[in-house]
């Protein structure tokens, strides 16, 4: 359980530094309709990413990834699979970074999120986190682990809790800070925003790189 736990935690903060769901959230908290819309994005985000990694654990446990002695040969070509989808994100990733003194540009539909409803909030949070290519990869990964882990029910279900709590912390921490202190945290709020619309592409483009190679280093370690 701990091993698994282990090798979930790169893949959870994969997902958690996603630049799109974080300021698109940090938009909602400052806009004139901020509980509920950022409400409803984060409960979308996180039944986003707890029915993706769910799907990709179920399949990766019917699947017979797991074995007596640890994960079975075709969970470890899995990973390698995984871990080289991912380093084409990751040299992507880093061409999209903006150049010095060049403006970021945010996607369009961005400026209509201070008009969004609740429910519309929920929807683009749950696909942000469900559809992403990037998240799809990484839930797959965490999916592949924990089913090759060769857990019990509960001890999967606490690993898929572990998972989401993690990776859904960026845009859950920000909500739960904004409404504890709301007048302090429009400034940090921010700062935040456009660091992120700065920096963010080269954090991932790095922290991708990172994860495929690991998952390439796993795989092939269990072959």
């Amino acid at each position: 359980m701990a091993s698994v736990i282990g090798d979930l935690l790169p893949l959870a903060v994969g997902v958690a530094i996603s630049p799109i769901p974080i300021i698109a959230v940090i938009l909602m908290l400052l806009a004139p309709r901020a509980g509920a819309t950022s409400l409803g994005f984060s409960l979308g985000w996180v039944v986003g990413i707890v029915t993706t990694i769910t799907v990709f654990t179920v399949i990766a446990s019917t699947a017979g990834l797991s074995e007596a002695g640890g994960p079975s040969t075709t969970a470890s070509w899995v990973k390698i699979v995984l871990g080289a989808l991912l380093l084409p994100l990751a040299r992507r990733q880093r061409r999209a970074r903006p150049r010095s003194g060049e403006p970021v540009e945010l996607p369009k539909w961005m400026a209509a999120l201070d008009k969004v409803t609740f429910g519309k909030a929920a929807a683009l949070g749950f696909g942000l986190a469900a559809v992403n290519p990037k998240n799809l990869l990484l839930c797959a990964a965490a999916g592949a682990t924990i089913g090759a882990g060769d857990l019990g029910t509960g001890q999967a279900v606490a690993a898929v809790a572990v998972f989401t709590v993690i990776a859904a912390s960026s845009v859950a921490i920000p909500v739960v800070g904004y409404v504890v202190a709301r007048e302090r945290m429009e400034r940090p709020l921010n700062e935040l925003k456009s660091w992120l619309e700065a920096n963010n592409a080269a954090v991932m483009s790095v922290l991708l790189l990172v994860i495929g190679v690991v998952l390439i280093g796993k795989g092939i370690g269990g072959l």
